[in-house]
């Protein structure tokens, strides 16, 4: 195991250990515990299969090593925060299907059974054309991790990491991605532009950083599909986490599990297929589908360059909103925006720094420019 901080290692193996039984059948030796900006090596070195679930924003430094060294991995969304990292990825996605390398991405919505019967079923035609759709985040937020007495800034901000956007990339980005990657999925395209609205209305405390709490995007897709965004993070509004498609021959709502015609007649409900019976559980399968990947070399599965692309759109939509210009996938591709810097240690100085009131720079839509 590794991880920056030996506290937060020592909080994942117990709660591990509480999970499955305790130490009669996990125990990580001392020696095999890692800790600082460089644990990663000597964790990746000694595995056969890699989970990187750090903060996203050192995703691609992680997942380039472990496929430099020949190790299967699954790694949790986004796969970056930047267009710089993206890039990144791709190029360590394409190197792990010439190595026939297995590569899962917590998509978890591609190993589930729901998405994957109603999928097939618009693959079919059931609702013809898809040439728009709502897709949802809407909720109350995260966790909060206040700043202690003694912490460096660099320490602070990974510590509370959901509010910095080197580490992070924003609640469209590290949350939102699930919905968006769906849309991508089901109208089979990445969108091509992106144009839309946000801000920071209800969560402004200096323990906030420097992200918005609601996004709003339009994605225009290149066979004219456009898809409606939203993201929130306020409480005590109207919270839904969900996707919605609409085509020339009729809708579906994947929530409901329903396609209904173009007069809104039910054409197909998916609670009727297996009444009584509940779906395996997406975050098991998708584990269970790697191992077993490699176990029996029966498939290849190869989630990263599709994860690096839909982390791609919700950054594209990230800069729409913040800069308040129309962003295209070619802009945000080639873009040289890097949040990350390199060879980050305990000495570096935090990308973003709060000024002398402790506050954070925040995003101006009109002022900051997409890039």
């Amino acid at each position: 195991m590794a991880d920056a901080f030996k506290d937060r290692l020592e909080g994942s193996l117990s709660a591990i250990q509480e999970h499955f039984d305790g130490e009669r059948k996990i125990n990580v030796k001392d020696k095999n515990r890692f800790v600082g900006f460089d644990a990663y090596k000597k964790a990746i070195d000694l595995a056969d299969v890699v989970v990187l679930a750090t903060p996203p924003g050192f995703r691609p430094l992680h997942f380039e090593y472990a496929i430099s060294n020949d190790k299967h991995v699954f790694m949790e969304k986004p796969v970056a925060t930047d267009p710089a990292g993206v890039r990144r990825v791709l190029k360590a996605a394409k190197e792990a299907k010439d190595k026939k390398l297995n590569v899962v991405v917590g998509l978890q919505r591609h190993y589930q059974e729901k998405y994957n019967t109603l999928y097939d079923q618009v693959k079919q035609g059931a609702i013809g054309k898809i040439v728009s759709g709502q897709v949802y985040w809407n909720g109350g937020g995260v966790w909060v991790r206040p700043r202690q007495e003694g912490q460096s800034e660099l320490e602070y901000q990974m510590r509370n990491w959901y509010y910095f956007n080197w580490l992070c990339g924003d609640h469209i980005l590290e949350q939102h991605i699930h919905n968006i990657d769906v849309a991508n999925w089901f109208i089979g395209e990445y969108p091509t532009m992106a144009q839309g609205m946000g801000g920071r209305e209800v969560r402004t405390g200096k323990d906030h950083g420097e992200i918005f709490d609601h996004h709003f995007v339009e994605f225009t897709y290149p066979s004219g599909a456009v898809i409606s965004s939203q993201c929130r993070h306020q409480k005590g509004c109207h919270n839904r986490v969900d996707e919605a498609f609409h085509g020339s021959a009729g809708s579906t709502v994947i929530s409901k599990g329903i396609i209904t015609d173009l007069q809104g007649n039910e054409k197909f409900n998916y609670s009727k297929l297996n009444e009584g019976q509940h779906d395996p559980n997406p975050y098991q399968v998708e584990h269970d589908r790697l191992f077993a990947a490699i176990r029996t070399k029966s498939e290849l599965l190869a989630d990263a360059e599709n994860g690096a692309k839909s982390t791609l759109a919700a950054i594209m939509g990230r800069m729409a909103t913040y800069s308040g210009d129309i962003i295209t996938w070619e802009q945000a591709l080639n873009s040289p925006l890097q949040l990350v810097p390199d060879n980050m240690d305990w000495n570096s100085t935090a990308p973003t720094l709060p000024d002398a009131d402790g506050n954070y720079k925040v995003p101006v839509p009109g002022i900051t420019k997409y890039a």
